[in-house]
């Protein structure tokens, strides 16, 4: 066991691997901590697989429009495995004419921001994907998004860090980061100290636990997500799908099972889901069938083979918090991406590689300062 790094990352999501992998292959020594037992044991390999840049905040759009040309069309061919990554557009399906507005709004945020989305009508939505319930009346339409596969990639990034010699430790919970004249030091777990110029805490919502002792504090709150998975189907079609509810969203995998998630509505209840072990209750599995069916009825008679279930880190703004730390020189923090971490984590954790190595970063990851949360003076 390395007990002293040029970086400790804090996270084995995809987030964390992938800075970790980042940052090794700019020749830095990386140690990563994983408080849980296995690596990629949260939402980052059980999630939609979604890699949109439509639906989003425009505040992360310069950084997800940046990992769209940069680093998602290439990423199978440079981790050595499939992600199975398909740019089959995204459709962002509405009912109502305040769905259509909903999803107007955000289409007009995209397009700001040099995004190529636009509204369309129910007989365009039909020729896009014919298997639409005939209760669609428009969407939005992104023809530059996808998905990819969530478990090959972030264990992708994982083995490709191990390659170049990240040391992965897990059952390591983080307890404390140490600074000493308020640089970061390094950081503490119940049976070890580890030294490094710089740390990054990417712990999803467990990431505030661990950054209260130098006085940081994300605003998150801890939202119950789940997935279902259907058996194998006829192909249908390549695109990625939601709603301007967010009620549905999921897409068809390479070989050919549906990935499907959605909302009971009681997703704030931290009961609804044990501590030990992350299980799916049977009301957000029927509700998500229910809602997958309202949108897509060929479905009626496929079978459910498995679900999961887990927690997401929901930020208040509904924005990532993708930064440096200015009062505490060394620390950086990549947390709070509510529930659509899986497609920006790999931009995120780029450009949070060259923060440290080169002093700057391609993206524009301004909007994402943790410090938008400070009151205004």
């Amino acid at each position: 066991m390395q007990t002293k790094a040029d970086v400790i990352v804090i996270g084995a999501g995809i987030v964390g691997n992938a800075t970790a992998y980042y940052l090794a292959k700019k020749g830095k020594r990386v140690t990563l901590l994983e408080a849980s037992d296995y690596i990629g044991n949260g939402g980052s390999s059980r999630n939609g697989g979604g890699v949109r840049q439509s639906g989003r905040n425009p505040k992360e759009l310069p950084l997800m429009v940046w990992g769209v040309k940069n680093i998602w069309p290439f990423l199978s061919e440079e981790l050595g495995v499939d992600t199975e990554y398909t740019q089959g557009g995204n459709l962002r399906l509405g009912k109502t004419e305040e769905h259509l507005k909903i999803l107007q709004k955000l289409a007009d945020g995209a397009v700001k921001c040099g995004v190529d989305v636009k509204m369309i009508d129910a007989a365009e939505v039909k020729k896009i994907n014919p298997y639409m319930s005939d209760e669609v009346i428009g969407a939005s339409w992104c023809p530059t998004d996808g998905h990819a596969n969530p478990l090959i990639t972030t264990l992708g990034y994982y083995k490709k860090a191990r390659e170049l010699g990240v040391d992965f430790i897990t059952g390591a919970p983080v307890t404390r980061i140490i600074t000493k004249a308020g640089h970061v030091v390094g950081v503490e777990t119940p049976e070890q100290v580890f030294e490094a110029g710089d740390v990054v805490v990417a712990a999803g919502y467990e990431s505030n636990e661990i950054l209260k002792n130098v006085g940081i504090n994300i605003p998150m709150k801890k939202h119950a997500l789940s997935c279902l998975v259907t058996e194998a189907e006829p192909k249908m079609f390549s695109q990625m799908l939601g709603t301007a509810m967010a009620d549905f969203y999921g897409h068809q995998t390479k070989h050919g099972s549906f990935v499907m998630g959605g909302t009971d509505g009681f997703d704030e209840v931290p009961a609804r889901i044990d501590d030990s072990y992350p299980l799916v209750g049977s009301s957000m599995v029927s509700a998500t069938c229910r809602g997958i069916l309202g949108y897509f009825p060929i479905l009626k008679n496929a079978k459910v083979v498995r679900a999961w279930g887990g927690y997401g880190d929901f930020c208040v703004d509904g924005v990532a918090t993708v930064s440096k730390c200015d009062e505490v020189p060394g620390l950086y923090i990549e947390c709070g991406f509510t529930g659509h971490g899986f497609g920006i984590g790999p931009s995120a954790a780029y450009n949070i590689a060259e923060l440290i190595t080169e002093g700057s970063c391609p993206a524009d990851i301004s909007p994402l300062h943790y410090n938008r949360f400070k009151p205004a003076k």
